[in-house]
């Protein structure tokens, strides 16, 4: 699955960001990645930490991307919307 955003900004917002960006689009698909890989790094620590901590586990990817499946993988794995959701009071 891609998922397709797209960004709605003034015309004057647009003219502040020309003004010191050489390409808006390619800022905003580069602050993307960056956020990706950000929140990657911190999907691939919590899925080590968790999967070292299940008795159960005999074995763990190699990689991050192996990690992070694994985690996403387990019955118990809640996104951020329910984890928040968990913690909210009632």
């Amino acid at each position: 699955m891609a998922l397709t955003i797209t960004v709605n900004i003034s015309d004057l917002d647009e003219k502040i960001l020309i003004n010191d960006l050489l390409d808006i689009d390619d800022w905003v698909q580069q602050a993307v990645v960056g956020k990706i890989n950000n929140c990657k790094k911190r999907a691939a620590n919590s899925a080590a930490a968790i999967l070292k901590a299940d008795a159960s586990i005999e074995s763990m990817p190699a990689t991050d991307d192996g990690l992070i499946a694994a985690l996403f993988d387990r019955a118990d794995y809640k996104n951020r919307a329910e984890r928040d959701a968990e913690e909210a009071p009632a």
